[in-house]
């Protein structure tokens, strides 16, 4: 089996991005390339065309490859469900829910089983497989329970990466100090090192470089600068890291960073528009006065409600909406936006029922079974006919409030799409909720919601006939690619792998 692995010195070492950049790079140089990571914990996630959930991050990877996603790219993937425990989904399917004490115990041996059957499938499949590490290789206290990094590359006899982040500081003593904590096995697979996010003079590192190679006789690949991607990182604590506001932009945009977001991957289109800010608000930031409000995906609605509730932001939303302001919820948002979530069997750790913001007449139980498929439907609204793809990853059923009489809502809720079960908005089109991820990436939707926007502050309409963001998408990771290109040289791994 053909393969490269890339491993970090830390979290956040650009490891997912150097993955990225080198499924293009390989595949445009003509190999049939395809990602992989063994084990990944990640609240964003993607929905594969048979309904396997995988990490994000390996869903942009094989877009990169040029490839379908699949659910080997991702064999183990653990969704943060609380501050202590994950649900466990492997090759693509919920099996259970884990606490970090217990997961070594109940989870790791069907892991690796799964990991090894992976690999050899991809292995039938791919000419080369760029794998990628989670966290540091050398963390000595977890490495019995490792799925992602070096139990991988020995297993196939990788030749390893180790990228640095230069840009957070002490850089070296992390390369040197990662070379030395892996066992010896695993340091003969290392073939060199990248660093990355360098800022400044790259004569100005040399001497550095120079003795980082004859002190540990690793040879320095590339120096990488400092890359403003486009593409979101692993986890939530990339949305402190947003870029800074664009000053032409003519709306803004609040979502509301719930401690257990998910799928903030939904909000790239967003960000990619030249007219469009979109703020990151906490829960106890001040709402303002924004054209929209978005309720995100959460992993566990029930708990953030609570929190919206006690911090005073739920109040604050439904002033806002009561008084015209546009709230759209996705997934978890929308079941948010309902008169009551309901959890008999505490699930999501909280049992009971609860009133949800009242802002649209739904109710929705927290159910077992997990709905996890890809969508392909037409719109109603806000322009009716429009073509409109995306994907479903939820617990629960939610279904529209009777009236007293025993009927419907009434003209006053509408369906968003041919299938009513996707999501509703009002008379107005000031409150929408929907499941479906994914949305904004429908470029005439993503716009014509915007020019319902722009048509209440004066401004005039975007043009619709615009590509989807995967058009887009594509152009920004053929600009990874060669940017990044510009600074390695592979030709010591290629030779090896």
């Amino acid at each position: 089996m053909k393969a490269i692995m890339v491993v970090g010195t830390t979290s956040h070492a650009g490891k997912s991005l150097l993955v990225t950049a080198l499924c293009r790079m390989l595949s445009r140089r003509g190999w049939r390339v395809a990602p992989f990571k063994g084990q990944n914990m990640a609240p964003n996630t993607y929905v594969t065309a048979n309904g396997a959930e995988i990490g994000y991050a390996q869903a942009v990877q094989a877009w990169a490859a040029g490839v379908p996603p699949q659910a080997e790219m991702n064999p183990v993937l653990l969704k943060p469900h609380s501050h202590s425990t994950s649900q466990v989904i492997i090759k693509g399917r919920p099996v259970g829910q884990t606490t970090t004490a217990h997961y070594y115990e109940n989870y790791f041996e069907a892991g690796w089983q799964a990991v090894q059957e992976s690999l050899a499938r991809l292995g039938q499949e791919f000419d080369l497989l760029i794998c990628e590490g989670d966290g540091n290789p050398a963390e000595i206290n977890i490495k019995h329970r490792d799925l992602a990094n070096m139990r991988i590359a020995k297993a196939i006899k990788a030749p390893t990466i180790l990228v640095a982040d230069i840009d957070r500081g002490g850089a070296f003593a992390h390369i040197v100090g990662t070379l030395e904590l892996l066992d010896p096995d695993e340091r003969a697979l290392v073939k060199g090192v990248i660093i990355n996010k360098f800022r400044g003079q790259k004569s100005l590192l040399q001497p550095g470089i120079k003795w980082l190679e004859k002190r540990t006789g690793v040879p320095v690949l590339g120096v990488i600068p400092w890359i403003d991607s486009a593409f979101s990182k692993a986890d939530s604590l990339s949305l402190m890291e947003r870029p800074v506001e664009k000053q032409s932009a003519e709306l803004n945009i609040a979502v509301i960073r719930l401690p257990r977001i998910s799928n903030f991957t939904d909000f790239d289109p967003l960000e990619a528009e030249p007219s469009v800010n979109v703020r990151y608000l906490s829960p106890k930031d001040d709402l303002g006065h924004p054209d929209a409000v978005i309720l995100p995906g959460t992993k566990t609605a029930i708990a953030d409600l609570l929190i919206l509730q006690r911090t005073g932001m739920a109040e604050s939303i439904q002033n806002y909406a009561a008084a015209g302001g546009t709230v759209l919820g996705i997934c978890g948002g929308f079941q948010l936006m309902g008169q009551m979530l309901a959890d008999p069997e505490g699930l999501e750790g909280q049992e009971g029922r609860f009133r949800g913001l009242s802002i649209l007449p739904l109710r929705t139980v927290i159910t077992q079974n997990k709905v996890a498929r890809q969508r392909s439907v037409s719109s109603k609204y806000p322009q009716e006919g429009l073509p409109v793809n995306g994907y479903e990853i939820h617990h629960g059923r939610t279904q529209l409030v009777m009236t007293p009489e025993g009927g419907e809502p009434g003209p006053k809720f509408q369906p968003i799409f041919d299938d009513r079960s996707l999501g509703i908005v009002d008379e107005t089109e000031s409150l929408w909720g929907t499941y479906l991820h994914g949305i904004f990436d429908n470029g005439p939707w993503r716009r014509a919601w915007l020019n319902r926007l722009r048509q209440q502050r004066g401004l005039g309409s975007l043009p619709t006939g615009i590509a989807n963001y995967r058009d887009q998408r594509d152009a920004m990771l053929n600009e990874l690619a060669h940017t990044v290109e510009q600074y390695i040289n592979l030709d010591p791994i290629l030779t090896q792998s």
